[in-house]
């Protein structure tokens, strides 16, 4: 990095973070009373407040899956792989792709219906929906898989759909297309705007699609984009030998389901001002926030984080300030339940206190979004061949989370701030290449939407 761009970075470094030491964060929690599938609660990056001046929170509305509390019946899975079978997947991807399909049939078993969809410049269904009964049968005619042809992913993705739907109205069935490709799509539909349509009507249906790109050829952006629209998983795999367990991983979610088609509104009281939400999308309507879910696992969190202006109030005055409603319906789909929670602060005029009871899990959380979010605004820049820009972007959030850490003594945010100055750097000497680009748009996702394998 030559001596011009790395002042650069540091000069930048050094004025956001002289500006962050007077950041300030909030939290507190509403716990359920009772055990259900999903805990709803609510959290700020501070429970404690300075009074008598107008302040930025962030709320967290997170619900976690879970475990029960003795063995129940799973719930079945119907399930879809489609799997590219296009003439850049030939050789050990081609393999490697059959393998992982057959690890995922051997964990279903008869409560289950599998079914698989190949596809090229030509989509086609190899297995039909059915219980997987005959396994050696099925892996038979998943070994007879060849590659061939150009890249139909919007149309694979839709025939798979199509064989979910023949099992849609079964009762308490968790609806997923697992989605392999390796190349662009290059026959049909093929931005980003296209699939990310279709995952948003497939997540109307209660069907989600994981993504799983394959080496340095696909469109990371289209992937995520139809994963996160559908509310499934997002997965970048450089070496095709990691599939079998990545879909391993991917299964061992979709069997472990407790909770499904899950709907969650956010009411803050007059007087606080939604400014936006982070990381996760949601629907931010003047007072209110809305965020809805496919499926969520046992033992897993999923959350948004909100951020609100909050007006000014006297010393040692205790107020709600958000209020969220949850429903949902079971693993195995029977009638929908309903959580409700609730979140107060205090205000003070001891600047110690604000500091001892900040909650140092959220403003992590936070740290890690803001990260994401500087990550996805660098590829812009750097797509755009503004690479010195991509690396002040990074540099900056960088060192406005370092001030925020050392103001609050949070040594895992601090850890945060680390991570994204070196990749500052990183992105200043050498830019952002296809892999590099693949890499953090695979990790972004995986922040905002929390996913865990």
């Amino acid at each position: 990095m030559g001596p011009m761009k790395t002042n650069s970075l540091l000069r930048a470094f050094a004025t956001a973070a002289v500006a962050a030491v007077g950041l300030v964060f909030p939290a507190t929690a509403q716990p359920q009373p009772a055990w259900a599938p999903v805990d709803l609660r609510i959290e700020f990056d501070r429970p404690v407040l300075p009074a008598d001046t107008v302040q930025r929170a962030i709320v967290k509305i997170g619900l976690t899956g879970c475990r029960p509390e003795r063995e129940i019946e799973r719930a079945p899975v119907n399930l879809v792989i489609v799997l590219d079978r296009s003439g850049s997947m030939s050789g050990d991807k081609i393999a490697q792709a059959r393998e992982a399909a057959i690890e995922a049939l051997r964990r279903l078993d008869r409560r289950d219906v599998f079914s698989l969809v190949i596809y090229d410049h030509e989509v086609s269904t190899l297995v039909s929906p059915q219980a997987p009964t005959e396994v050696q049968r099925l892996e038979r005619q998943i070994r007879s898989i060849t590659s061939r042809g150009n890249t139909a992913l919007f149309a694979g993705v839709s025939q798979g759909a199509a064989e979910l739907r023949k099992n849609l109205e079964r009762r308490g069935f968790v609806h997923r297309v697992l989605l392999l490709s390796d190349g662009q799509a290059n026959v049909g539909p093929s931005s980003a705007d296209d699939l990310g349509r279709l995952g948003t009507a497939l997540r109307r249906e209660g069907i989600a699609v994981t993504t799983v790109g394959l080496g340095e050829g696909f469109n990371e952006d289209l992937m995520a984009a139809l994963a996160q629209r559908s509310d499934g998983n997002h997965y970048y795999v450089a070496e095709s030998g990691e599939l079998p367990r990545i879909f391993a991983a991917e299964l061992g979610d979709v069997l472990n389901v407790v909770a499904q088609r899950i709907e969650v509104t956010i009411e803050f009281p007059e007087g606080v001002r939604v400014i936006r939400s982070i990381g996760r999308e949601a629907e931010c309507r003047d007072r209110n926030v809305s965020f809805g879910l496919n499926q969520l696992y046992g033992g897993q969190e999923k959350f948004v984080l909100v951020e609100v202006e909050v007006p000014a109030a006297k010393g040692d005055e205790v107020r709600t300030l958000a209020r969220a409603r949850a429903s949902f319906a079971g693993a195995s789909g029977d009638s929908r339940q309903e959580l409700r929670a609730e979140g107060r602060v205090r205000h003070t005029h001891d600047e110690d206190l604000v500091k001892r009871e900040a909650n140092r899990q959220v403003q992590t959380e936070y740290a890690a979004n803001v990260v994401a979010e500087a990550r996805s605004e660098a590829i812009a820049l750097a797509d755009a061949g503004r690479q010195d820009e991509a690396a002040q972007v990074l540099a900056e959030r960088s060192a406005r989370l370092y001030g925020s850490a050392a103001y609050f003594g949070n040594s895992a945010m601090q850890a945060v701030a680390e991570q994204a100055r070196r990749e500052a750097e990183e992105v200043a000497e050498k830019g952002i290449g296809n892999e590099k680009r693949k890499a953090m748009r695979a990790e972004s996702y995986k922040t905002a939407n929390q996913q865990r394998n």
